[in-house]
Order: C-alpha cells, then structure tokens, then sequence
C-alpha cells in the first residue's frame, strides 16, 4: 500500500491513481476521515448530553480529536486497498459497539470496577475508558492503513486521545493535590494571578481594595459580590492542558523536516504560550467571581468550558502558524536550491577560446 500527498509524492514514488484514490465513490481521504470519526459521530447522535466540554466531565474531548483526525487527512490523496478499508470497518463496528454496551450494562461493569482497582474519582474512571477504546481504535486502523509509517501522517488524533486518557487515569488515581509534581506549580499560577488582579485593581473597579488573595493552592476573591474562596488543584491550574500540548506538539514536530534547534525553539515558543493562556484562563475565572457572580453553579459552569474553549482553539492556531512557517521556509530553500542547479546565461563556460 502506498499513499501520497497533494504533490502526488508517494512511498512508492508514484501518485495514486483515481480509480485507486476512491473507495466507495468517495475521495479516500474523506472516507478515511468519516470512517475514523464513525464511533464519535455514532456518540454523539446517541447520547448528546454526554458532550460536555469539561475535560474531566463528558465525551467533549472527543469534538476535538475529530478535528485534529480531519485536519491531518482532509486534502491528502491515498491508495488505500479495500481488503484493509473494510479490516478498519471491523474495528469501527467494534468501537462502535462499545458505545453500544455501555448503557445495556457495560457501563455499570465499569463503574462497579473502581472499588477493586482502589479508584478514587469514579467519574474520571469511566470516561477514561472512552478514550481508551477511542485512542485504540484510531491508532491500531491508522497503522492498518499507513503501516509502520503512520505516525509520520496523522499522529495528533490517537496521541491526544490516548493522553486525555492517561489525564484521567492521573485523576481517578491522584485526585485533588495527592500528586504532588503535578500540584507543585499552582501556587505560583495563583500568585501571578494575585498580581494580575490586584494590578486590574489600580485601574478598576473590583469591589474591595484587596480582591484578591493567594497563599498555597487556596485563592480568596473579594469582588463586587461579596467573598469567594477556592481551593485549586493541579487539574484546574492548566497542568493537564500542558500535558496535551506537549504531547500534540511533540506528534506533529515528529512528522515535519526541520532542524531540531527549529523543533525544540517551536516547542519552547508553545509552552510559553500554554502558560499565557492557563494564567489568562485562571484570571478570568477570578473575574468571573468578582464581577458578575460569586453563585457556585454558575462559576463552576464557566469554569467547566473556559479551558478547552481558550486553549485548544490557542493550540491549533498554533500548529496551524508553525505549519505554515515551516512551508514557506521549505518553498524557499528549494527555491534557491533550483536556482543554484540551474544552468547559467550566457556562452558555455566548456567552450575554450582560440
């Protein structure tokens, strides 16, 4: 099996023909694409209420990972054969299937399993096994259909799946600060936060001359609502969003030719901005507080959604700024490479004169 890019370059150095690049009538990459996001797609038409955006909450997780399997397929041309088409089909029927059993009974099997394995967060226990079999799934039909290679075609799927998954194993096994290398950076997140809001203060009006205050991991808002005090964790101080950007990055530096001082500078560039982004979100969660509501239910709605909302949109603009540095640099070195190979103007320097 061979598959190819927009250029028509392929692992057997030929394009894939039209005949061979459609399965089904469809262009192969959008039956590829459709095939791999089923099991998603099959969810949420089956329990839409499942989807909710909180990374330790639902199935919300899953909108996003079907974005980043679309956004490394969608365009590219494959000569796929049938025979390991319809082998991913088996394994979509049993991704699908999974989905199938959970509220007929596998569901409470799993849940009524976390006394045996000494769970201590049940809820982050049973969503983690969702992005097992989805991790799975995704990663062994990516290797059925691009062999060993298939990391260097579409690696961000199953490595965001399978380390929201490891996220929340962390989480049903070391809930609230019993990890302590992962608890390590929220007190310094809550006192630059301090800072931020204090600092908003001077040019504001937050309600109170001190609106905020941070010793350890607890937080204590004083804002236009009266007080509001938080206890702050390692899940909520960002850790695992960059946890996910390491990994999504570290998938995509892995397939693209560059230098490895141009990698790790581009990796670099994103923690920083990971980090910007956690201390953005973590500071308008504080507003929140003490602007518009010090209402538990509401507050924990917001901070249910504001992650994802802010970082996954920050981490594929990202990707989406690093890709297109790294095509223009590559345009310009073969550029200059066809220009230096090129025959000069001008009489034929092997011509000897009289």
């Amino acid at each position: 099996m061979s598959f190819s890019d927009d250029k028509g370059a392929s692992s057997s150095n030929r394009p894939a023909s039209n005949q061979q690049s459609k399965i089904f009538g469809l262009n192969s990459s959008i039956a590829v694409t459709l095939l791999l996001t089923s099991p998603i797609i099959f969810s949420l038409a089956a329990y839409p209420d499942s989807f909710n955006l909180s990374w330790n909450q639902g199935r919300g997780g899953f909108l996003f990972a079907m974005a980043f399997i679309a956004a490394e397929l969608l365009g590219l041309r494959y000569a796929i054969k049938h025979s390991r088409f319809y082998i991913v089909m088996a394994l979509a029927g049993a991704a699908i299937g999974y989905f199938i059993a959970l509220p007929l009974g596998l569901g409470d099997l799993i849940k009524n399993s976390h006394s045996e394995f000494h769970v201590l967060l049940v809820d982050s226990w049973t969503w983690m096994w969702d992005f097992i079999v989805m991790a799975l799934f995704v990663g062994i039909s990516l290797a059925v259909l691009f062999g060993k290679k298939w990391y260097k075609v579409a690696p961000a799927g199953p490595i965001y799946l399978g380390g929201s998954a490891v996220i929340l194993s962390l989480d049903a096994f070391f809930p609230y600060d019993s990890l302590g290398p992962l608890q390590f950076i929220v007190p310094i997140y809550l006192q630059i936060d301090q800072a931020i809001i204090k600092f908003l203060a001077l040019f504001m009006n937050l309600g109170s001359s001190t609106p905020a205050t941070a010793n350890g991991n607890i937080l204590v808002l004083n804002g236009l609502h009266g007080p509001f005090a938080l206890q702050v964790f390692w899940p909520s101080a960002g850790v695992h969003s960059m946890i996910i950007y390491s990994l999504v990055m570290l998938a995509f530096l892995l397939k693209m030719e560059m230098p490895l001082r141009r990698k790790l500078g581009f990796f670099a560039i994103g923690v920083i901005g990971t980090a910007s982004v956690n201390v953005i979100r973590i500071t308008l969660l504080s507003l929140y507080a003490i602007l518009v509501t010090t209402d538990v239910n509401q507050w924990q709605a917001f901070h249910s959604v504001a992650g994802e909302i802010m970082f996954l949109p920050w981490l594929g603009i990202y990707l989406a700024i690093v890709m297109r540095l790294e095509s223009k640099r590559i345009r310009k070195l073969r550029a200059h490479a066809a220009s230096i190979s090129s025959p000069s103007a001008g009489p034929d320097s092997s011509t000897k004169g009289p």
